[in-house]
Parts: C-alpha cells; sequence; structure tokens
C-alpha cells in the first residue's frame, strides 16, 4: 500500500482499513472531480499563460463535484466498520476540470463529447502550448496513479466512481462566454424552466441502451432511499469519451459510476461559490451508500 501516495496539487489518497484488513484493495472510490475549494482553481490558473476568461472561477463552482469528497470519507469510513475486514482507497483528484478533465479522453473528438453528453477533455481557452503541456502532464500523473491502484484491487475488488451534480440540467455552450451565459442561466426567474434531475443517477447504460450497472447494488440503494428518485443513466449515458468506460468495462459488474445531486450535499446549495457541505446530510447519503455497495460481498 506504501505505493499509493498523494501527490501535490494533483491527488489526494485517502486509505480506510477495517479493524482486521487485509492488505489488499477491497473498495476503490475515485472522485476524478475532487478539486472544489477555491484555492485549488487559484493555484493552477495563477500557472497558466493562456488569457481566460473573466471570473471563470465562478464556471470552476457551477462545474465541479462540490461534496463528493466528503460522501466518499463518509461512505467508505460507515463501509469499514460493517465490513472489517475490508480496506478501502479513496482517490480524489485536485486537479480542476475548468482547465483539464480527469475523467475525459482527452484526445476523442468534440463530437464525441457531444455524444456523450458531456463537456470537452481541455477547455478552449487554454490555448498556449505551454499550459498544454503542463496540464496534460499532471493529467498523465493522475490517471497514472489511479490505474496503478486499480491494479491493485483484491480478485473480488470493487470501484466506485463518484460524482456530484447541480440540481438542474442547465444547458448552456461552453465557450469563451461562457461565465456570462451561466449568469444568465442561473437567473431566479430562469431556473426553475430546467429540467430538475433525480436525487441520485447510476450512469451505466450505453447509447446502445446496454446496462453495465451492478443490479444488485442499485436494486439495494433504492430500498433503502425509497424517499429519493435514483435514475438510470437520465443524464448522461455511459460513453466511451469518459474514462469511466475503461473502468466499467474492465471490471464487468463491480463499477457503480453515480451522481449524486449537490443540494442534497451542500448547506446551502450555491451554485457560483465555494460550498459548505452538511455533515448531516453527508451522514443521510453515506449510511445507505455503504450498505448498498456491501452487496458486492
Amino acid at each position: 500500500m506504501s505505493s499509493l501516495v498523494s501527490i501535490p496539487g494533483i491527488l489526494d489518497v485517502e486509505i480506510i482499513r477495517g479493524a482486521r484488513a487485509h492488505p489488499d484493495i477491497d473498495l476503490l472510490i475515485e472522485i476524478p472531480h475532487g478539486a472544489t475549494q477555491t484555492n485549488d482553481y487559484t493555484r493552477l490558473a495563477a500557472r497558466l499563460t493562456s488569457p481566460l476568461p473573466a471570473a471563470l472561477v465562478e464556471f470552476f463552482h457551477v462545474n465541479t463535484d462540490a461534496g463528493a469528497p466528503e460522501l466518499a470519507v463518509g461512505t467508505a469510513k460507515h463501509f469499514v466498520a460493517a465490513e472489517p475486514t475490508r480496506t478501502v482507497a479513496i482517490l480524489r483528484c485536485r486537479i480542476p476540470r475548468t482547465f483539464i478533465d480527469c475523467n475525459r479522453r482527452v484526445d476523442a473528438s468534440p463530437e464525441d463529447f457531444k455524444t456523450g453528453k458531456v463537456t470537452p477533455g481541455l477547455m478552449p481557452w487554454i490555448t498556449s502550448p505551454e499550459d498544454r503541456a503542463l496540464l496534460r502532464a499532471a493529467y498523465d500523473r493522475y490517471v497514472g496513479a489511479v490505474r496503478e491502484a486499480a491494479s491493485r484491487l483484491a480478485d473480488d475488488g470493487a470501484i466506485l466512481l463518484l460524482h456530484s451534480y447541480a440540481p438542474r440540467t442547465v444547458e448552456v455552450e461552453v465557450d469563451l462566454d461562457i461565465v456570462k451565459s451561466l449568469r444568465a442561466a442561473y437567473r431566479p426567474e430562469t431556473v426553475p424552466t430546467w429540467p430538475l434531475r433525480p436525487d441520485l443517477d447510476v450512469i451505466g447504460k450505453t447509447l446502445e441502451g446496454v446496462s453495465h450497472a451492478p443490479a444488485a447494488v442499485v436494486d439495494e440503494l433504492r430500498r433503502l432511499l425509497p424517499e429519493l428518485t435514483v435514475g438510470d443513466s437520465a443524464t448522461y449515458p455511459l460513453h466511451p469519451s469518459t474514462l469511466a468506460w475503461d473502468h466499467v468495462m474492465a471490471r464487468p459488474g463491480r463499477a457503480l459510476c453515480l451522481e449524486v445531486r449537490r443540494d442534497l450535499l451542500a448547506d446551502p446549495f450555491e451554485p457560483f461559490a465555494e460550498m459548505k457541505i452538511g455533515a448531516s446530510k453527508v451522514d443521510r447519503l453515506s449510511v445507505p451508500l455503504a450498505a448498498a455497495l456491501r452487496r458486492w460481498w
């Protein structure tokens, strides 16, 4: 386990072991959009030379997975408390997807990203060759570390790919006017017109309609959270333009990609600013999520 270490500014690694755990990783929780603090953005933005859109930090907060890191830790702790022979590794990316997205196949075509209903791998405001090289090197280090961790899973190990998303599907173009477009989309009179997303959405169904989600885990999640809606790729398909595709295809039935609505975690939900995450809100979801994940074993 000693080789799984944090990389400053790129990756945080947290290992949570049960009291009688063995050395292997039983559950890997990856948070590829785990850069959720304002200083994650400002630290990297200060190193870039490309002219960035004004107030781009607002897009950073709208588009990052606030609450997912806290939910991962809570889930892992409840999991090992109930499974004292198990070990959980949490891998949290600290590279803002505002610049480069560590859950994308960066070299995929713009058409692929649109088909997958996802934002680009490398953002259009990153224009200088030096910035592209810097970001790609950070991306490669993060992706390499995740692959290394996945290779160390126990024979019956599993992966949770954890995300959070905004309460509503807000459709704006990811271009140099992104902040202006988002401010218009989030006007009080406009927000209610956007489609409301499920409380949780399991991203496991391909464009062809084939589901790769672990049915027993999903069924248990629905049973334990009857008051919440659990969608079936209602917002996004499972698509090859994302690196989640690789995990799911490499481990049939042993990988779950899950979106959780951000307002169920944030206290309060503030789209344009760093959000406070409510401990009671995290506990409300982490307890049943940990119990549902135990169905794998």
